[in-house]
């Protein structure tokens, strides 16, 4: 929210602007957790006692002996020495110490803001709080799912843990840009178009989820076909309407992949509007959006290609924040008119 106490909307501003950076790091951190699958290495929730680390060659064996009794280690890992298990370790404790620092920095000068300068800062911040709260819980749950009779997280806990960390990067991402004295343009384009290519964007999050938490990506190593036909060789059409679809990674990966191409195309029907309406204050903004998705999609094919190499799988999921981050600067900066 906009005010003329220009040194509190300075305050604000740092406040959001470093909630951004942090947001942006967790979901970076949490990428690689799954990558290095180190998301099952901690098997309690430790909700206030996980802030420290082990300290004693008693504690790291009490920590590693834990993980022993979990399917992940008997069934992949149970070769895994004390010192492998320590790196993917260090994985899931700073996913775990990223996300109590965000709560701290959020609750924090929330309350400091709140006494200083009333409680509508309580009414029009709390919700992040909230958000990250229950972002805690949801990581807990989603790790629950794996401790028993899977050798990973479920796909689906693991997508709404995304999708959570994304809503409430948007969010603090919005009230950062009402902080600022941004000009609104009133243009001759309805809205609908990009905020339909805004959900196109979260749902594609949400399949990309899927295909990560079921490694789908590396069943299919070629592209633009799978395997020898457009649509993958061990399915058939009909499997696209079975209940169980987003169960079926090769599935998962053709709609993953079919979805780009969908966004791809409404992108282009939004830049051909922008171009129509002859407002050249749009054209760098929704080209920064052009860009960041051609990229994506080069990402995306590179991770497919290399058969989810590491670095590649993590530019695409860092390269997914531009996508979405651009187009709510889209969004906010623009006004429909009237005719």
């Amino acid at each position: 929210m906009y005010s003329q106490n220009y040194s509190l909307n300075s305050q604000l501003k740092i406040w959001m602007s470093t909630l951004l950076v942090m947001i942006v790091l967790i979901i970076l951190v949490g990428g690689l957790t799954r990558l290095t699958d180190s998301g099952l290495s901690i098997t309690t929730w430790e909700l206030f006692i996980g802030s420290l680390p082990p300290l004693t060659s008693e504690k790291w064996t009490e920590y590693f002996d834990l993980y022993k009794t979990i399917p992940e280690y008997k069934e992949q890992n149970f070769n895994m020495t004390l010192n492998e298990f320590k790196i993917i370790f260090w994985w899931e404790w700073g996913h775990r110490q990223l996300g109590r620092l965000i709560g701290l920095t959020v609750l924090l000068p929330m309350i400091y803001f709140t006494i200083k300068n009333g409680f509508w800062i309580l009414k029009e911040y709390s919700i992040i709080f909230l958000l990250v709260c229950f972002q805690g819980f949801i990581g807990w749950y989603m790790v629950s799912s794996g401790l028993i009779d899977r050798v990973d997280v479920s796909h689906y806990r693991l997508s709404l843990h995304l999708v959570i960390a994304f809503i409430i990067l948007s969010i603090v991402f919005w009230k950062f840009l009402k902080l600022t004295n941004l000009k609104i343009n009133e243009i001759n384009i309805k809205l609908n178009s990009i905020k339909f290519f805004l959900f196109l964007s979260f749902l594609q999050l949400i399949v990309g989820a899927f295909v990560s938490g079921m490694d789908a990506g590396k069943i299919y190593n070629t592209w633009p076909l799978m395997g020898t036909s457009y649509f993958p060789d061990d399915s058939i059409y009909t499997d696209i309407f079975n209940t169980t679809v987003f169960n079926n990674p090769s599935i998962v990966q053709f709609i993953h992949r079919n979805l780009a191409y969908l966004i791809v195309l409404i992108y282009f029907y939004i830049l051909y509007l922008v171009i129509k309406n002859g407002n050249l204050k749009l054209r760098l903004p929704v080209l920064i959006i052009g860009i960041s998705l051609l990229f994506q999609i080069f990402l995306g094919v590179l991770t497919i290609l290399s058969g989810v190499k590491m670095f590649y799988a993590s530019l695409h999921q860092i390269n997914s924040i531009l996508i979405i981050l651009s187009t709510l600067y889209f969004l906010y900066i623009t006004k429909y008119k009237r005719q």
